[in-house]
């Protein structure tokens, strides 16, 4: 009886919230205080199981990727949208899928899970089987240091039921791979040195916080061999396969390798390269990683600046030095000091800072030489004054924002469809 209460306030909650614009992870709050096993309940007779993707970045890209080649392999999946990797997120998108007996009839889950979050999911879900992207330096005013995540990703990992799949060139989710259960399947996703030397700044690791065990991987079943542009090479369980990527990039290579070696430890023979290649070559870029919003008329690239690694890679893989370029930062970076380990050199100016950490990043792009052509500490006005300039002649005008701005600038581009708002 809770359960079924729990759908129908929920769904109402939801119809409200999407009338008001977007969508909220408020409903799937409600469900869970009226039916706090809604989520164990919904997703505990998935026939195929239940997959955690988690780490500290590419979560939404490579969970979007995963979906879309077991899709196209004919299975169907229920999964969260990009960012709604809470559990009221998970709910609020539950609510759209479930009948009122408040079960997915779905063949498998593919959940992102917030690495803190992840913990507590991981005991109430049992996830068959969990994918560690990798460990990164990541929020610090939120984890404070990567020990914290390395505990939190082992944590999840020894849970996992029947298969761990890990980045072998990360250090420390490879360490976590050699030290998991000896009852777990163990699968591993790989760069070539190459590749890796062709990044300025390879995939960004943190530094090896510990050795939990000295087990050799086995062979990865996927190897990223290059990357140019959004194109990556791939080599496939020994066969080289070429894979369109939604953004450019190093990094969106590495999360295609985890979502390929992921889908092909699942499927087993019923895998297709062929089939996997041509569903990433048909995804559209997740909600704000590497999108370019059609901005009344003009285009504008987003780059992410969501930690010190994911800004690191994103700016090494623009592939040129842009024309028009707008930084934007706000509370949502409490503490931006992190920004003077960082290599702005794809930058040879700055047209516009804003935010209310301009101030911070005008002192930081001073400190590194490059010139800032105005600081508005108003975020719409702004916008308004990168539009006003001149289009580029060698692709979109580039703004450079955290989160919480690259939300305000789409909805003020009139992209309605708030992230976690299933």
């Amino acid at each position: 009886m809770r359960i079924r209460l729990a759908v129908l306030v929920g769904r109402l909650v939801r119809v409200v919230a999407r009338l008001r614009g977007g969508g909220s992870a408020i409903p799937g709050n409600i469900a869970l205080r009226i039916a706090p096993g809604f989520l164990e309940h919904a997703l505990g007779s998935m026939p195929l199981g239940v997959v955690f993707v988690t780490g500290s970045n590419g979560k939404s890209t490579t969970t979007n990727m995963l979906v879309a080649v077991l899709r196209a392999h004919g299975l169907t999946v229920f999964t969260n949208p990009s960012g709604a990797n809470l559990p009221q997120g998970i709910a609020s998108s539950l609510l759209a899928t479930v009948g009122l007996d408040g079960r997915v009839r779905d063949d498998l889950a593919v959940l992102e899970v917030d690495e803190a979050y992840g913990v507590g999911l991981a005991d109430r879900l049992a996830p068959t089987d969990v994918l560690l992207l990798n460990l990164q330096i990541d929020q610090l005013n939120r984890f404070h240091e990567p020990d914290r995540v390395y505990a939190m990703l082992e944590r999840i990992a020894a849970v996992a039921r029947r298969r761990l799949i890990v980045n072998a060139a990360d250090p420390n989710t490879a360490d976590l791979g050699r030290g998991a259960r000896a009852d777990l399947a163990l699968v591993a996703f790989d760069v070539s040195p190459a590749a890796l030397a062709a990044s300025p700044h390879g995939v960004a690791p943190a530094p090896h916080i510990a050795t939990r065990g000295t087990a050799a991987l086995p062979a990865p079943l996927v190897v990223v061999e290059s990357v140019e542009g959004s194109t990556a090479e791939l080599t496939v369980d020994g066969q080289r396969a070429s894979v369109a990527l939604p953004a450019r990039g190093l990094h969106y290579a590495v999360d295609a390798a985890g979502a390929i070696a992921t889908a092909h430890a699942l499927l087993g023979e019923r895998f297709s390269t062929s089939v996997a290649s041509a569903s990433l070559g048909a995804l559209e870029t997740v909600y704000g990683r590497g999108e370019i919003l059609d901005a009344r008329g003009q285009a504008i690239e987003l780059v992410m600046m969501k930690n010190p690694p994911s800004l690191q890679l994103n700016l090494d893989a623009l592939g040129r030095v842009p024309q028009c370029v707008m930084i934007a930062v706000d509370e949502g970076t409490p503490d931006p000091s992190w920004i003077y380990d960082t290599d702005l050199s794809t930058l040879d100016h700055v047209d516009i800072v804003t935010g209310t950490k301009a101030h911070q990043w005008a002192t930081r792009l001073a400190y590194a030489g490059i010139p800032v052509g105005q600081v508005i500490d108003d975020f719409r006005p702004a916008v308004d004054a990168l539009l006003a300039m001149p289009e580029p002649t060698d692709g979109p005008k580039v703004a450079i924002v955290n989160y919480e701005l690259m939300m305000e600038l789409r909805l003020m581009m009139g992209y309605l469809d708030l992230e976690g708002g299933s």
